[in-house]
């Protein structure tokens, strides 16, 4: 009886270790797992470092050599600065408005789009928003790709607008 007791309890030993030895594989096996997945992650990539900008209102810093003809921008600086993170400019729409030119639907391919109204008074057309006046101390945002059109403006509007990335596609829609 005793070497029948012996034989037991070392099978039943043996066993054990072997049952041991399998929870560690597969808790190795796991943590192998888990520690490629980790890596598979993406990592951000490093952006340039951004610099100070500063700009003070100057007349000659109006350009008519934007987005739009019918309209001057004083470029903020903040494109050179970011690296092309951002945009940022003051626009002067020219007056009196015509229609014809400026009435068109487009949308801009941007992953953020911000106007503010420093001065004047704007009136536009946004998809799912309709026709809306807005006037000085008036802002909005402009989702990416929505479909929008200035309908008019008065002589003397200026208006801030933020964009991201600073560079991105504008495409105009037929009537």
């Amino acid at each position: 009886m005793a070497r029948k007791t012996k034989s037991r309890s070392a099978a039943q030993a043996a066993v054990k270790k072997r049952s041991t030895a399998k929870a560690a594989a597969r808790s190795s096996a796991r943590k192998a797992v888990k520690a490629k997945a980790r890596t598979v992650t993406p990592k951000k990539t490093a952006r340039a470092k951004q610099r100070i900008a500063i700009s003070h209102h100057r007349e000659e810093d109006f350009k008519a050599d934007g987005l739009r003809a019918y309209a001057k921008y004083r470029d903020l600086g903040i494109a050179a600065a970011s690296h092309g993170l951002a945009q940022a400019h003051v626009i002067r729409l020219q007056g009196p408005c015509n229609p014809e030119e400026v009435s068109k639907l487009h949308f801009h391919a941007v992953d953020f789009q911000m106007v503010y109204v420093l001065k004047g008074w704007v009136k536009t057309y946004m998809e799912g928003e309709g026709e809306t006046l807005m006037k000085e101390g008036s802002a909005w945002t402009q989702p990416p790709k929505i479909k929008h059109m200035i309908l008019d403006y008065s002589d003397d509007v200026e208006l801030l607008e933020v964009i991201l990335p600073a560079e991105f596609k504008t495409v105009e829609l037929k009537a």
